[in-house]
């Protein structure tokens, strides 16, 4: 045994010189290199199996809206901040970031990811926690919520089902009054909650949270905010005409005078979505269709199978489960998830294809990257796959590819079909314009009249008029503002990009002057560009060098104009 041990100690002395010299010989890139990935390696074991127990956590609350699920996702997402708070940790990545060292392109990458993700979290932690509370208490407020109506109970669902269907001004006034009654409950809440994030967005150098938020996603906020001016100035016109024409046919319909249209006459909360005003009712060519697997067979036949995505999602309706959809990467190592509340009808035809295509990203992103980079390239870039596919559910050809229906039938629904998509994106345009502004403003200064904002908004982008005398906190009502916060510019960014992307997959990949008319039903080949392109390289290039490798341009809202504008 001595002998062993004494041999082991002379071993050391010979080992340790050289282990001094390898390291004292290298040169200032090998060295931080070197401990950036001593510093992911520390990184990967903590966050790994956080990570999936957050997303777990999250996932079973929204299913079931239980107190304690609820409880348990706060828990562990408190634990999954203090981790990215850790003030040593993130000193280490300052020191490698601003020693300008790292060469490798792979390696650099990941540095700049991750710091930005520390960066948002270097405060008190009590701070981040007491957000992650606030947030969590919204949520379930807003999860749990149905709007009540005459002694009668009703989802989310039933609310948007019965704006478009019923023609009883009054019946409508009331409903869409009641669904707004979730605002007195959370207004307050979203206030402190804003005020809280700017506490810490203050904290760390920046004016405001919409800034940060911007910012730590790799977004300028002045080229956003100049892309948005130029998407004001290009569908202005273009909408203007569009809401008289909806108007003209409100009027009849409601047998009342155009200006008496107010708010609950246009088929949604929010008028986010287009209402029908065309004949076709697309409705009907789902209603004795099974929406999931029509999603099933359109995505195994371009190539990107999601079998695997179904089998774990939770696609119906449940008592207080959440009530709209959403798509969930749980560990970044194939557990891709879809909630949804599926009625076979095409607004969630349109939906399943949309969070379908977020899951198709998500699960095809290569294995082969760093954790840290298995994600999309930006938000909004996943949001522009589940908007081209989600646009399908309104293409006649698609319908009739799909669906079955006859030539006849898809040559007599096609220009209400075409003209339903346009007015969807335009209406949506609108909606986006109110809500990057509002919540840019609201930021900014949260104190003011923000019931006052919402409306003066509203009217200037989407032309409604508000209810004589209503001061009520409208703007509450869109969860969006308290869960997701700052993020709905990115979904417009999406349509811009959406749009993009097909022109160049029909001019490119399918080889075809027909752009109307490609709804990639049974082109694999669309699968395929779309993995080597899009999905595989998840994060490893900053987001607009991503799309210009794929399109050979970077994003431009040219093809959006050509497709909805002009």
């Amino acid at each position: 045994m001595k002998r062993s041990l004494s041999l082991k100690i002379k071993m050391m002395v010979l080992i340790l010189p050289s282990v001094f010299l390898m390291y004292s010989c290298q040169n200032p890139t090998q060295k931080m290199e070197m401990q950036l990935k001593d510093f992911i390696a520390s990184y990967e074991a903590r966050v790994k199996p956080l990570q999936k127990s957050v997303n777990l956590a999250s996932w079973n609350a929204t299913i079931s809206g239980k107190d304690e699920d609820y409880k348990k996702s706060e828990d562990l997402q408190n634990q999954l901040v203090k981790v990215y708070a850790d003030r040593d940790a993130f000193a280490r990545l300052k020191k490698i970031k601003e020693s300008g060292a790292v060469k490798d392109t792979l390696l650099k990458r990941e540095l700049d990811v991750l710091y930005l993700t520390y960066l948002g979290a270097q405060v008190d932690t009590a701070k981040l926690s007491e957000v992650i509370r606030m947030q969590t208490e919204i949520e379930k407020i807003f999860n749990t919520n149905r709007t009540e109506v005459n002694g009668k109970k009703l989802t989310d669902n039933d609310v948007e089902e019965f704006l478009k269907t019923s023609t009883n001004s009054e019946e409508l006034k009331l409903t869409w009054n009641s669904s707004k009654l979730v605002g007195d409950k959370v207004a307050d809440k979203i206030r402190a909650l804003v005020k809280k994030r700017n506490e810490i967005a203050k904290e760390l150098g920046f004016k405001s949270y919409h800034e940060m938020s911007l910012k730590l996603s790799e977004q300028d906020p002045q080229e956003i905010e100049k892309l948005f001016d130029e998407l004001d100035n290009l569908t202005r016109d273009a909408f203007t005409r569009l809401k008289s024409e909806m108007d003209d046919y409100f009027a009849v319909r409601y047998k009342i005078k155009k200006e008496e249209l107010m708010p609950w006459h246009y088929q949604n909360r929010f008028f986010q979505e287009a209402p029908r005003i065309y004949s076709v009712d697309l409705d009907k060519f789902y209603k004795s269709q099974d929406v999931v697997k029509l999603t099933r067979d359109f995505y195994n036949g371009i190539d990107l199978s999601i079998d695997n995505v179904l089998a774990h999602s939770d696609l119906y309706e449940k008592p207080g489960k959440y009530q709209h959809a959403y798509c969930t990467d749980i560990d970044n190592e194939g557990d891709v998830r879809v909630l949804c509340n599926v009625r076979n009808n095409s607004d969630w035809m349109g939906t399943m294809l949309h969070e379908c295509g977020h899951a198709a990203y998500d699960k095809y992103i290569s294995m082969d990257l760093p954790f840290a980079l298995r994600n999309p390239a930006h938000t909004f870039t996943t949001e522009a796959i589940a908007m081209i596919m989600g646009r399908f559910a309104r293409h006649p050809q698609w319908i009739k590819d799909m669906t079955g229906i006859s030539e006849d039938e898809t040559q007599k629904i096609a220009e209400d079909c075409h003209k339903s998509l346009r007015l969807e994106q335009l209406v949506f345009s609108r909606w986006a314009q109110v809500m990057y502004r509002f919540e840019k403003s609201m930021y900014e200064n949260p104190d003011q009249d923000l019931n006052q904002l919402w409306w003066n908004l509203i009217e200037k982008y989407q032309l409604l008029k508000k209810p004589e005398g209503r001061n009520a906190p409208d703007w509450a009502t869109k969860i969006h503002i308290a869960t997701v916060p700052c993020y709905y510019h990115n979904y417009l960014l999406g349509e811009l990009l959406a749009s993009q992307l097909y022109f160049y997959i029909a001019k490119n990949v399918v080889k075809t002057e027909d752009v109307k008319s490609l709804d990639f039903v049974g082109r694999p080949e669309v699968g395929k560009y779309l993995k080597e392109k899009v999905f595989v390289p998840g994060a490893r290039y900053f987001w607009n060098d991503m799309i210009q490798q794929a399109t050979g341009e970077k994003l431009t809202p040219k093809y959006y104009a050509l497709q909805f504008v002009k």
